[in-house]
């Protein structure tokens, strides 16, 4: 896609326009992206869908008060008028001590994007090799025994540019891809349907798993649940499939998250330092993983990414912050901000890795005798303060190490605390999610099931 005006000038003109209403600082984005999405269904294309468009923000700050706009409407006078408006809105909003721009000093300088590999250049897929994916993908999946309907199969592709600009000198931008195949297949009839299914997503095309290897998969796990009933309640051992286990880190980083300990709602208050995973773990970010969709050169704010631990050898070693929450508590930002064109930045990671452990998942699942595999989590009750957790989830019951029958209709609790402090972490994380989170076996959770 050829970008006219660029999303450089465009951030530049609205700095300008920034400048003219009246702002003392500001900041803009701009984001093009492309999109295009065919769904199949009963061996027929279902929906197709492309979307092309560029939308452009702007904060401005005025003292300590802030706004922000954004648009879809690239005309100067436009521009013009979104500035105005946002520069009347900071004058009324309240004051913020801690808002404000990246001091220069901070800022990112020399960073490069071509390492992270994060865009495949090739040349859009047409829309029919992508409906031929897709009707292959839902051949597959039908095909499995025991998948009585594939309820959808999709394959899409984006592209998104972003550029970054602001009245501290920052100026940049880079580019992303992603391809996307998925299928979702039923088993059963009426009441006694289930269903599961298979999502792959990459940079680069070819590193997509084929269509056939995709439908498989989602068709042999939805055949898998036949029979699914709910388990026994009572206090077992739970052993989260690498599919599921990315959810207990995404407690852990919620409540690490910079924003969430500034309002003290967090139950990792006052733990830098204290043990929250054994010792033999830790939980490290790093946003230059090459080819990875979480990469990125500079974060929300222009400040140059790193590597660092979250976690180290069990102990919490940091929070998750941006520059506004490192103010109010005290702290330099940590180059974790994110941002959209229509909100101010705030604290989000990007690549996380956690580390492995030395035994597979079926090994983790013979050493847990009897208990709950989870494949598949739904809704969340989550105690900001205390940690305490409840979930709904279905998966496997297991016996004597082997899965005995599956499982549905069931509820886990327990307090994220004790369940992050038992962990035992499989060695089968997946290399290509930014979130490399393996099987996680955790002692003693509450089921609540027949």
């Amino acid at each position: 896609m050829t970008d006219a005006p660029s999303l450089e000038s465009l951030t530049e003109a609205l700095l300008s326009a920034a400048r003219s209403a009246g702002a003392e600082a500001a900041d803009a984005m701009a984001v093009a992206s492309t999109s295009l999405s065919i769904d199949t269904r009963a061996g027929a294309l279902e929906q197709a869908e492309r979307s092309e468009g560029t939308e452009i923000g702007l904060r401005v700050l005025v003292g300590k008060r802030q706004a922000c706009v954004s648009g879809s409407d690239l005309r100067a006078e436009t521009m013009a008028t979104m500035a105005e408006r946002a520069v009347a809105m900071a004058r009324l909003a309240p004051e913020d001590p801690h808002c404000g721009l990246a001091d220069p000093s901070q800022l990112a300088k020399g960073w490069d994007v071509a390492a992270l590999d994060l865009a495949d250049v090739g040349t859009e897929p047409e829309a029919t090799a992508l409906q031929e994916a897709a009707l292959a993908c839902e051949a597959a999946a039908a095909g499995v025994s025991g998948v009585t309907q594939v309820e959808s199969t999709s394959a899409g592709f984006g592209r998104t540019r972003i550029h970054l600009a602001a009245s501290n000198g920052f100026s940049g931008g880079y580019m992303r891809t992603g391809h996307m195949l998925s299928a979702s297949a039923i088993t059963g009839t009426g009441t006694a349907m289930d269903r599961d299914h298979c999502y792959e997503h990459r940079i680069y095309h070819g590193d997509l798993p084929t269509p056939a290897e995709v439908g498989a998969l989602a068709g042999e796990r939805a055949a898998a649940r036949s029979g699914a009933r709910k388990p026994p309640s009572g206090r077992f051992p739970v052993l989260y499939d690498e599919r599921a286990a990315t959810s207990i880190i995404g407690h852990l980083l919620s409540a690490a998250n910079g924003a969430a300990i500034a309002r003290g709602s967090s139950w990792l208050i006052g733990k830098v330092g204290e043990a929250v995973l054994p010792e033999a773990l830790s939980l490290t970010e790093d946003p230059h993983r090459v080819r990875i969709s979480g990469s990125r050169p500079f974060d929300g704010e222009g400040l140059a990414t790193r590597a660092s631990a979250i976690v180290e050898n069990g102990r919490l070693a940091r929070w998750v912050l941006d520059l506004a929450s490192a103010r109010k508590l005290g702290l330099e930002s940590t180059a974790n901000a994110a941002r959209g064109t229509s909100a101010p930045p705030s604290p989000s990671v990007s690549n996380v890795t956690l580390t492995p452990g030395s035994a597979s998942r079926d090994e983790l699942l013979s050493s847990m005798g009897t208990g709950l595999l989870v494949t598949s989590l739904i809704g969340s009750t989550i105690n900001p303060n205390t940690g305490d957790y409840s979930r709904g989830a279905s998966g496997f019951w297991v016996e004597n190490g082997e899965i005995a029958y599956p499982v549905h209709e069931c509820t886990i609790a327990g307090n994220l605390l004790d369940m992050l402090a038992s962990l035992t972490p499989a060695n089968d994380a997946k290399a290509h999610k930014s979130h490399r989170i393996p099987s996680l076996l955790v002692e003693g959770l509450t089921l609540a099931g027949a």
